[in-house]
């Protein structure tokens, strides 16, 4: 079920303020798509819009919208907003794609938090489906396309770190995807779906989880706000491998944050706007699995060979990093 281009549809993003989400947007409307995005930060939000506009053709209508998708009642009201400013009775594609970070420990974390991470990453794509169904439906021809990660694939990020909210949320997300395929076959055949499965992307979402965790940004995090969320245990290990000097002090941790957040961003393989590229050629293509990153294709692959060995790092990876590279252990 492939689609000839997105021109004169309507689309809704979610998570558009930043990263992925905004590229989405972006690139959406610059093909000639109508856009209704929203994120938590209205301000983000705004500029998604305006930078929207200045790449669509004109009669391209791009609005934002302010919405925690964690929160079933804000994205009814992101829905029926959407409808009025769109003047419309349907949507054509909808784009699952806000998340947030966190909640790595489910064993020693702050049950708040981990409830938190998983409502935004699991319950928004699930408010979302819910809310949106009917009118893909009614679109004669809506695509479904919620974003999981790597980490759907894969729930740590090595060795001494584990990924719980977070990875449980995109296994449910994966698993929710794969099972409306052939509930949607059989029961509204009008509509398909897609699951997107990134790799390191070149995002904020680790600055941004920060206030979707109810935090201040980094470099505003107490000293006993900042020692919680890098335990002594990560502390001693980051020390023996140079990130940290012996000692380390509140603001030797808080420096940390913020150098974290920026090389994630500015140093991942992939960056947002490819990535959206990526995902826009697959729901084209008609692709009902789209991996994202060269990362993304090499754990999935090394997951599916080596089942058993998923979480024996040194065995997964071993002949898939290239003599020399870092090699979990």
């Amino acid at each position: 079920m492939a689609m000839d281009s997105f021109a004169g549809k309507l689309a809704v993003v979610t998570g558009g303020g930043s990263g992925m989400g905004r590229e989405l947007t972006r690139q959406l409307a610059a093909q000639g798509c109508s856009v209704g995005s929203c994120d938590l930060n209205p301000e983000t939000m705004a500029e998604t819009v305006a930078l929207a506009l200045v790449e669509a053709p004109p009669g391209i209508r791009v609005t934002g919208h302010a919405c925690d998708v964690a929160d079933e009642v804000q994205v009814l009201r992101f829905r029926d907003e959407v409808l009025a400013e769109h003047a419309s009775d349907h949507v054509d594609l909808v784009f699952s794609n806000a998340g947030a970070g966190g909640g790595a420990s489910f064993a020693a974390g702050d049950r708040d938090e981990w409830e938190r991470i998983f409502a935004i990453d699991w319950w928004g794509v699930y408010y979302c489906a819910r809310a949106f169904l009917p009118l893909l439906i009614a679109s004669g021809d809506g695509v479904l396309v919620n974003t999981s990660s790597v980490n759907g694939l894969w729930a740590s990020l090595g060795p001494g770190m584990p990924q719980t909210a977070y990875s449980t949320a995109k296994f449910a997300v994966r698993g929710f995807t794969e099972a409306l395929i052939e509930d949607l076959r059989t029961n509204a055949p009008q509509v398909r779906v897609a699951v997107v499965l990134p790799g390191h992307v070149g995002t904020n979402i680790v600055a941004n989880s920060f206030p979707a965790r109810g935090l201040p940004e980094p470099e505003r995090l107490s000293d006993a706000q900042v020692s919680e969320m890098i335990p002594a245990g990560m502390r001693d290990a980051l020390v023996q491998g140079g990130i940290l000097p012996e000692g380390a002090t509140g603001d030797d941790l808080r420096r940390f944050l913020v150098q974290a957040s920026t090389d994630f961003r500015d140093k991942a393989p992939v960056t947002a706007a490819q990535a959206a590229t990526v995902i826009l050629d697959g729901v084209r293509a008609g692709s009902w699995r789209i991996l994202v990153g060269d990362d993304a294709r090499m754990i999935d692959a090394a997951v599916r060979a080596k089942p058993d060995a998923a979480y024996d790092y040194t065995e997964l990876f071993a002949g898939l990093i290239p003599d020399g590279g870092d090699q979990p252990s």
